[in-house]
């Protein structure tokens, strides 16, 4: 039955009942109007009222429904769907609508898969110009200012060692800027080792605590994965470095039958659900990059935890 006939038919049903009720009960109009009588018909007519507005308000309720997950919907968060309730017309277009979404989700994963895997290979360009270009020209540097000061008078030599220590902070600071962009122990020795360089980076820089709970018997994992596993928890401690004013940090990779799970906890001030920015948004793309999800909770002992959960294989679904 389409949409209009169906609203036709409730209300035909409230007047029609209506209708029955003048028809065979005992009331009759008065002229003038009687007080008791008046009271009967609005009375009637409340009662007319409510039972269209509730049958109206069953009827188009899956519309109501498909309006709030249009206002509401995210696809960074796969998987929400409708049920194809009510009538043909109302089925069909929640049928549509999911359909939408479906095609949307697979477009924005195949568009954010694109960028995210250009800005890696742009990541990988920049950091092996930094380390054979600048890196190694400021060593040279480094030794040139090294033999003049072995040669130079006293007083000078005095400025030529400081100048070698700022050549030295700037050369460990690029060197640090490389690791950033592109970790090449994660290439060489895998993504337990990346993560603990990555963390003892971290605390050596911020002076919070950082402790790590890997386990022993974790999967070997596909390097898009091992990646996108990296780059989360990389932002996520950023993200507490600059906002959290946490003493204490916790990171985890565990795994758990067919997926690993990463858990970043601090003891920091927290974050409000409706704060996402493009940092949060970009995890969250990167999740869906290897058919993962990332979650945002508050922390026990305020704080808070991100956790992403990603299959073993690291392909999308």
């Amino acid at each position: 039955m389409s949409l209009f006939w169906r609203i036709f038919a409730l209300n035909a049903v409230v007047l029609g009942t209506a209708t029955a009720l003048l028809l065979w009960a005992p009331v009759t109009v008065s002229v003038p109007v009687l007080l008791t009588e008046a009271v009967i018909l609005v009375g009637g007519l409340a009662v007319m009222l409510v039972a269209n507005a509730a049958l109206l308000r069953l009827g188009l309720a899956p519309l109501d429904r498909l309006t709030k997950l249009m206002t509401t919907v995210d696809l960074l968060r796969p998987g929400q769907r409708l049920p194809a309730s009510g009538g043909d017309e109302v089925a069909e277009v929640i049928r549509t609508f999911n359909a939408m979404l479906e095609r949307l989700e697979q477009e924005r994963a195949t568009s954010s898969a694109r960028a995210l895997l250009a800005q890696e290979a742009e990541r990988r360009r920049i950091a092996q110009e930094l380390h054979d270009e600048v890196g190694q020209s400021m060593t040279a540097i480094l030794l040139g200012l090294k033999r003049a000061s072995d040669h130079a008078p006293t007083l000078l030599r005095t400025e030529l060692q400081e100048m070698q220590e700022i050549t030295r902070e700037s050369l460990n600071e690029v060197r640090r800027l490389v690791r950033r962009l592109r970790p090449g122990v994660l290439d060489d020795l895998g993504l337990v080792s990346a993560l603990t360089s990555l963390t003892e980076d971290f605390a050596t820089h911020t002076g919070m605590r950082v402790t790590r709970r890997f386990d022993a018997d974790l999967p070997a994992l596909g390097p898009e994965t091992e990646l996108v596993l990296y780059r989360v928890a990389q932002e996520s401690l950023t993200n507490v470095a600059r906002h959290a004013d946490a003493e204490r940090v916790t990171v985890a990779l565990r795994h758990a039958e067919d997926r690993v799970l990463l858990t970043i906890t601090d003891d920091g001030c927290g974050i409000e659900a409706p704060c996402e920015g493009a940092g949060i948004r970009g995890m969250r793309e990167r999740a869906l990059l290897v058919g993962g999800g990332l979650e945002i909770t508050p922390a026990p002992r305020t704080g808070t935890r991100v956790q992403l959960t990603a299959p073993v294989s690291g392909k999308r679904p």
